[in-house]
C-alpha cells in the first residue's frame, strides 16, 4: 500500500469499523436495558406491524375477560335474587293450600290473605330493587318476545312449547310453512332463514312424546315445538301449522355482553330476563287471592305456573353462568397463546443480546486501538525527509 499524508485510508477502514461497530453496540445496550429487542419501527418493520396488531387483539381480549366476569356477576346477581322469589312462592302456595281447606273459616282466610298479599307486594319490590350498576334486572331485561306475537298466542294448536332469542333484532319475524315441503322459514323482510324438518317429522307431525328445537342460528331465534302426549305443552305440531305466524322481538334495555374482541355477532352474548314481577306477564299473580276457598284453590295453579316460570328463568341464568365460565376460559387459553406470539416477535433474548453485546464491545476496543496505529502511519513519512 502506497505512502501517503493527505489521505489515511487505513485509519477511514478503521473509523468506519469503529463506527459500526459502536451502533451495534448501543443497540445492543438499549436492548439489554428495555428488554426489547423492537424498540423502533427501523428494529423490524414487519414484526412492527404484526406486534401492535398482536397488542391490540390483546388488549381487547382482557377486556372481554373483565366484561364476562361482570356479566357473570350481574346475572348471579338476578339469580340470587329469584332465589328468594322462589322461596316466596312457595310460601304463598302453602298459604294457599291451607287457605283452600274447609277447616278455615273466611275469617281466619282474610287473615292468610294479608300474608299473601304482603308476599305478592314484596315479589314486586325484590324485582324493582335488584340493580346492578344502576341496571333494573328483574322488569325485564334485553330484548324480549312479546306475548301478543302469534305463534305465542296459538300455541295451543302449532305446539309451540317455547321460544328464546340470542342475539334476535328486534322487529317482527314471519313464519312461512307449506304442507308437505319438508322445511320451515323465518324472516324479517331483511334477512330470512330456512331450516330442513324433514328428517324429524314423522310423516307431517313431530314424533308423539317428543321435541324439536328448530334453531334460526342466524336470526338468533329458537323455537321449540312438541309432538302429542308432551306434558308441558297444550298442542301439537303439524307441518303448516306455523304459516304466517309471527314472532314480535321488542327492544329492553342492556342485555348485551361483549365477549369477544371485534364487531361481530359471534363476539357478543345476548341475555334476555324476563319480567319477574308477581303483577307481570310472566308470573301473572296480580288477581291472585285466598280470601276465599274458592279462590285458594285456583290460586294453587297460578303459584304452580309462576313456580315453573321463576325455576326456568333461574336455569337459564345458571347456563349463561356455565357458558361464561367456559368464555373466560377459552379467552384466557387464547390470551396466553397470543401474548406468547407477541413475546417471540417483540422481547429480547438477553443471552444473545449479551453475547453480541460483548463481541461488540471487544471489536469497538480493538477498532479504537487500531484508529489509534492507524494515525500513526503517515508519521512514517518524515523518516524519508531526514
Amino acid at each position: 500500500m502506497a505512502l501517503r499524508v493527505n489521505t489515511n485510508i487505513a485509519a477511514i477502514n478503521a473509523r468506519r469499523h469503529l463506527n459500526a461497530n459502536t451502533r451495534t453496540l448501543a443497540a445492543k445496550q438499549e436492548r439489554l436495558a428495555s428488554g426489547l429487542r423492537l424498540n423502533r419501527a427501523q428494529d423490524d418493520a414487519a414484526g412492527l406491524s404484526v406486534r401492535e396488531g398482536m397488542r391490540a387483539e390483546l388488549s381487547g381480549l382482557k377486556a372481554n375477560i373483565t366484561n364476562a366476569e361482570q356479566a357473570s356477576n350481574l346475572l348471579q346477581t338476578a339469580e340470587g335474587s329469584l332465589n328468594e322469589t322462589n322461596a316466596i312462592l312457595v310460601r304463598m302456595r302453602e298459604l294457599a293450600a291451607q287457605s283452600g281447606n274447609s277447616t278455615f273459616t273466611d275469617q281466619n282466610r282474610e287473615a292468610l290473605h294479608g300474608e299473601f298479599l304482603q308476599l305478592l307486594q314484596e315479589i314486586d319490590r325484590i324485582a324493582a330493587a335488584t340493580i346492578y350498576n344502576n341496571q333494573t334486572l328483574l322488569t325485564g331485561y334485553g330484548n324480549s318476545v312479546a306475548r301478543a306475537s302469534t305463534a305465542v298466542t296459538a300455541s295451543n294448536t302449532s305446539g309451540v312449547t317455547g321460544i328464546s332469542i340470542s342475539g334476535a333484532q328486534t322487529g317482527t319475524y314471519t313464519f312461512v310453512d307449506e304442507v308437505h315441503d319438508g322445511s320451515i322459514t323465518l324472516g324479517n323482510g331483511t334477512v330470512s332463514q330456512t331450516i330442513s324438518i324433514g328428517t324429524i317429522l314423522d310423516r307431517d307431525v313431530i314424533a308423539t312424546g317428543t321435541q324439536f328445537v328448530a334453531n334460526f342460528d342466524r336470526l338468533g331465534i329458537q323455537v321449540t315445538l312438541a309432538g302429542s302426549n308432551v306434558s308441558n305443552a297444550t298442542g301439537s305440531y303439524t307441518e303448516g301449522d306455523l304459516h304466517d305466524q309471527t314472532i314480535i322481538v321488542n327492544a329492553g334495555t342492556g342485555g348485551s355482553f361483549q365477549v369477544g374482541p371485534n364487531d361481530r355477532a359471534f363476539n357478543r352474548l345476548e341475555v334476555s330476563i324476563a319480567d319477574m314481577r308477581a303483577t307481570g306477564t310472566t308470573l301473572n299473580l296480580g288477581v291472585a287471592s285466598i280470601a276465599t276457598i274458592t279462590t285458594a284453590r285456583s290460586a294453587l295453579t297460578s303459584l304452580d305456573q309462576a313456580i315453573t316460570e321463576v325455576a326456568k328463568q333461574r336455569g337459564t341464568l345458571g347456563a349463561l353462568q356455565n357458558r361464561l365460565g367456559f368464555t373466560v376460559a377459552y379467552t384466557e387459553n387464547e390470551v396466553e397463546n397470543i401474548q406468547a406470539s407477541e413475546s417471540s416477535i417483540s422481547d429480547a433474548d438477553i443471552a444473545n443480546e449479551v453475547s453480541e453485546f460483548t463481541r461488540s464491545q471487544i471489536l469497538a476496543q480493538a477498532a479504537t486501538a487500531m484508529l489509534a496505529q492507524a494515525n500513526v502511519l503517515p508519521q512514517n513519512a518524515l523518516a524519508l525527509l531526514q
